[in-house]
This record gives C-alpha cells, sequence and structure tokens, in this order.
C-alpha cells in the first residue's frame, strides 16, 4: 500500500531516531495503521509470534525516506540497492520490538549486506542516514509493497517537526 504522500500534514511525529553523529536524525510518524502488508504477510507474523513480541502498528520512520513500517515485509529490496547505504535493518544495533524504535540513538552506519542480514521478518529497514540519500529512487523502484517513498520537498516538514519535537523533548527531561 503506498504511502500517503500528505502524510506530514496527517500523521503527527510520534518520535525521534538520532544518530549519534549528532547531525542526522530521523522522525517517527503515527499513528500506525493495522492493515499494512506485514500485519497478514505469514512471514512476518510467523517471525513475531517465534519471538513473542506483539504485533502493533508502527508507522513511518523517516520524512525524506519514508518507510511504513506496517506495508514493510522485511524483503530487503531496498537494502540492496540502496548505494549511499541509507539504511540498515535496525535490529543490527538494537534487537528490541520495533515499537521501542521511536525514541533512541544508533550508530547507523548503513547497511552493505544483502536482504540476509536481518534477523527474522520482525526487523525492518531504517532510515538511518536519510540525509545521505540521493534521491535515485532504486529503493522506491524495489519495494514490492510500495512502503517506501523519497520526497525531496518534505524537507520543510521535517525541519519544523524537528524543531518542535526537538524542543518539547528537552523541554520534557528538565
Amino acid at each position: 500500500m503506498p504511502i500517503d504522500p500528505d502524510f506530514p500534514r496527517k500523521l503527527h511525529v510520534v518520535g525521534i531516531h538520532k544518530h549519534t553523529d549528532g547531525k542526522q536524525h530521523h522522525l517517527v510518524w503515527g499513528p500506525g495503521k493495522n492493515d499494512g502488508e506485514s500485519s497478514t504477510d505469514n512471514l512476518v507474523q510467523q517471525s513475531y509470534e517465534e519471538r513473542k513480541e506483539q504485533y502493533v502498528p508502527l508507522g513511518i520512520h523517516g520524512t525524506i525516506v519514508a518507510v511504513d513500517w506496517d506495508s514493510c515485509i522485511a524483503c530487503g529490496a531496498c537494502i540492496e540497492e540502496c548505494r549511499p547505504r541509507v539504511f540498515q535493518w535496525y535490529r543490527t544495533e538494537h534487537d528490541i520490538p520495533a515499537v521501542e524504535m521511536s525514541n533512541i540513538t544508533s550508530t547507523g552506519i548503513g547497511e552493505y549486506r544483502d536482504k540476509n542480514g536481518r534477523k527474522d521478518y520482525t526487523d525492518k529497514p531504517d532510515p538511518i542516514r536519510e540525509n545521505d540519500c540521493n534521491c535515485c529512487m532504486a529503493c522506491v523502484a524495489a519495494c514490492p509493497t510500495q512502503a517506501i517513498e523519497v520526497y525531496q520537498d518534505n524537507m520543510e516538514y521535517h525541519n519544523k517537526a524537528s524543531e518542535t519535537f526537538l524542543n518539547v523533548d528537552s523541554f520534557q527531561k528538565k
């Protein structure tokens, strides 16, 4: 199911995934949806059962490079096609339930392995180096569920939402 191009106007920021370099981060937009392809994919659902993790809607990770984790079936086509290494399997660094990836920091070196680098089908490609995207659209073309979109025009939304979210986050920590 394709990502709604108006998602930054229709959803709200529910988290931020920071890069340890202090420069890069991407936003997590929610709420997620219950009817994405991963909710009915047998391999995804079997992997959740094996991990004894509850399947819940996860939302969209990224704004310029947007990955709908509810539609993603962890096939890895995006990782194989991405030359700038924007993505990495999120469980590479944090083997935790995906719902906990909303507010976390990662080294984010970018994945260079093939699709078999995933832990299982609960793993998702995370746009940890979103700012390194060269907008070639190879990931978009490769995704069988249309779970990825690259929106160059979303930089304004990314910057405004980041500033707002970071200010609220800093205020709440005082």
